[in-house]
């Protein structure tokens, strides 16, 4: 049995084998003995198997195999419910072996026998539960079948189907309600009046409109641009918030300067322990926002969409989302987001830490003079702050990010001038020190907190209201009405 075990089960079955063996034994007899009898026996006993061999892999049975998850995406740690029908297309009969072809991270293919007993209409159904603890889009499938000839003297295993794609979600936290979002009505939605020109005049002016009453024309405000203006009465709008999430390797590398970035085996994504608790915290906050009828908008840290290279966006260059809709697309975005860019550390990292800014990366990129331009391929750069001055003080403004070098943090504070309150949290290593690169966010106006991967979301959300909303905001002020930002 020991030797039967060795030999190979994707070929013959054991009786197959058996059959062949007998016949090499017969076909030595007869050379020693001279029996044509026995040559006979020895010719027939080794052409049966491999005849059966070539008839399944010549007469391959067709089957039609429709798969559904309940529910279709599904969060991390919960259990959705995957339902199999299998249906024969040719006209063979007998019994065939089937197996579910599965990740490691799900354990043990479920195996079962087509037909089944409870078989209908010629389609068997079948049913079984799946649960991941991690995000990422997940092959489910295909399905093969093992077949064996009418004599069970030869096996053959093939896959009937291609698979379905399983998306798991990030599951988000449920967040203590907090004075993040200002002053709203009981129904979400929030009084808009003031606008982002600060003079008096213009606080409750905008330009002239097609169908405008001229009874609502402001004769002072129009002298002074020397177009039309009308006044702008208190509208009720939904209120806006916008979320920068980075993705950068260089963000979140380790403080060793080794590549950080881990490809996952089944689901084939490149993240890291901090950037995983980074997509946790914006699936939770966009959720959080979305209940209170927020209508959401995700960049990335150059300004582009913040779903451009996930392979699970609907649409990859969405940038705004609102309603239950555009809650769940955002969450099947974050299913396959990862990191992105150079994937090893700067060898000037920590020079530019400490302070050092006149060679490297950061020069070459355009921190030049006094005006610190930055080119396209710099985070925080000028095309992020035209899509943040296009929607200037409409909502909130959050920003998750990892390290930053102290000129990614200049790059980033002016930042805060565009929204009615900013935050960030800075998701870092423990051992390294933030103590500057906040400093230069809060004295820009941000709100900013530095976390690491094992920081509760629910206490590093709350945090933002230790102290206070009011000195954020207005610390922001001052940088809209023209306060120097630190460099």
């Amino acid at each position: 049995m020991a030797l039967m075990d060795r030999l190979p089960k994707h070929l013959f079955t054991n009786r197959g084998w058996g059959l062949l063996a007998a016949g090499a034994l017969s076909l030595g007899c007869a050379y020693v003995m001279g029996r044509r009898d026995l040559l006979s026996l020895a010719v027939l006993l080794i052409l049966l198997p491999l005849v059966a061999l070539a008839g399944v892999r010549v007469l391959k049975p067709k089957f039609q195999v429709y798969r559904e998850f309940n529910p279709s995406t599904v969060e991390t740690s919960s259990t959705t419910t995957v339902r199999l029908a299998i249906a024969r297309s040719s006209s063979a009969t007998g019994q065939v072996i089937m197996e579910e072809q599965l990740p490691q991270r799900f354990g043990e293919p479920p195996a079962f026998r087509f037909p089944a007993r409870s078989a209908s209409g010629g389609t068997s159904r079948y049913e079984y539960h799946l649960r991941s603890g991690k995000r990422g889009q997940f092959r489910i499938g295909p399905v093969t079948a093992e077949f064996s000839d009418p004599f069970g003297l030869s096996l053959r295993r093939h896959a009937i189907d291609d698979g379905d794609l399983l998306t798991v979600t990030p599951a988000a936290v449920e967040l203590p309600v907090t004075g993040l979002a200002g002053a709203r009505g009981n129904d979400g939605v929030t009084a808009t009046r003031i606008r982002a020109n600060p003079s008096d005049d213009d606080i409750m002016t905008r330009e002239y409109r097609h169908g405008d009453p001229m009874r609502r024309v402001h004769w002072a405000a129009t002298a002074r641009h020397g177009q039309l203006m009308v006044r702008q009465e208190e509208s009720v709008t939904t209120p806006e918030a916008t979320l920068i999430l980075d993705q950068r390797f260089t963000a979140f590398a380790s403080g060793n300067g080794s590549v950080f970035g881990s490809r996952d085996e089944d689901s084939d994504l490149v993240t890291s322990t901090n950037f995983e608790w980074t997509v946790t915290a914006a699936m939770s906050i966009a959720a959080h926002l979305a209940e209170r009828s927020y209508s959401l908008r995700l960049l990335d840290s150059f300004g582009g969409p913040a779903f451009h290279r996930s392979r699970s966006a609907a649409d990859p260059d969405a940038e705004e989302f609102s309603g239950a809709g555009g809650l769940q697309a955002i969450a099947e975005a974050l299913a396959a987001v990862e990191l992105s860019g150079p994937r090893h550390v700067r060898p000037d990292h920590h020079r530019a830490e400490n302070g050092d800014h006149k060679s490297g990366p950061e020069h070459k990129e355009g921190t030049s003079g006094a005006a610190g331009a930055e080119t396209a391929d710099s985070p925080f750069n000028d095309h992020l702050m035209d899509k943040l001055s296009a929607h200037r003080l409409r909502g909130p403004l959050l920003a998750l990010v990892g390290n930053l070098t102290l000129a990614e943090a200049r790059a980033l504070a002016p930042a805060a001038g565009y929204g009615a309150n900013a935050f960030a949290m800075v998701v870092t290593d423990a051992s390294r020190n933030t103590d500057q690169v906040l400093e230069i966010l809060r004295l820009a106006g941000w709100r900013a907190a530095a976390v690491t991967s094992k920081t509760r979301l629910t206490s590093a959300w709350s945090a933002f209201d230790e102290g206070g909303i009011v000195a954020a905001a207005d610390a922001a002020m001052d940088v809209r009405r023209g306060a120097a930002v630190p460099r």
